[in-house]
């Protein structure tokens, strides 16, 4: 059985994770559930730099055969406010202030500003290292815009202002499945899966 040890502690990521990568030869687990614990430095300029620094630090805290590291980062960019809070979305405002205030605070920040000119996306970069030491990354994007309130209750983080045109809704009301289907970490997880199956 293959073995993936994700680097977060995040329930509500993992249960997308499970969602997406389901594999009945894969046991997928959170670093948490494998009992490793590890104070991660994200210094990285980019999304895609942030998730190998945490694949790197997670692997090689592991010497198992048969078990892969994955990794991500990722966040919310605001073309408005020069793509903030971007690789910063986690932290922006303190990492243990609530998304509520985070969400509140970036509605209030786009005040005034008209439909046009609150386009954003979320981005999710994922990388792995697999047990020959050999690394990749995916990326996954998903654009939008920045509603006016929050709305919904299927999501998480950022969801509830974050809106998609084609469904005239934030990505906290669309159902699981159909959120999967878009999301960024949909699409940089299918891309990963791919990868997998390739090995």
């Amino acid at each position: 059985m293959v073995r993936i040890i994700f680097a977060t502690g995040n329930q509500d990521k993992m249960r997308e994770i499970r969602e997406i990568l389901s594999d009945p030869g894969t046991e997928i687990l959170s670093m948490k559930e494998a009992g490793i614990e590890l104070d991660i430095v994200e210094d990285g300029a980019s999304f895609e730099e942030n998730a190998r620094i945490k694949a790197a630090a997670l692997a090689k805290s592991i010497q198992e055969e048969h078990t892969v590291v994955l990794a991500d980062d990722s966040g919310l960019e605001i073309d408005y406010l020069n793509k903030e809070p971007g690789i910063y979305s986690a932290r922006y405002m303190g990492e243990d202030t609530s998304y509520e205030i985070k969400n509140q605070n970036l509605i209030h920040r786009l005040e005034g500003v008209p439909k046009e000119q609150r386009t954003a996306r979320f981005v999710c970069a994922i990388a792995a290292v697999f047990p020959d030491g050999t690394s990749c990354v995916t990326r996954g994007t998903i654009e939008g815009y920045i509603g006016w309130e929050p709305a919904g209750e299927n999501g998480f983080g950022y969801d509830p202002i974050f809106y998609v045109d084609e469904y005239q809704c934030s990505t906290a009301q669309l159902s699981r499945e159909k959120k999967n289907q878009l999301s960024h970490r949909g699409k940089a997880l299918r891309a990963m899966r791919e990868k997998l199956a390739g090995r």
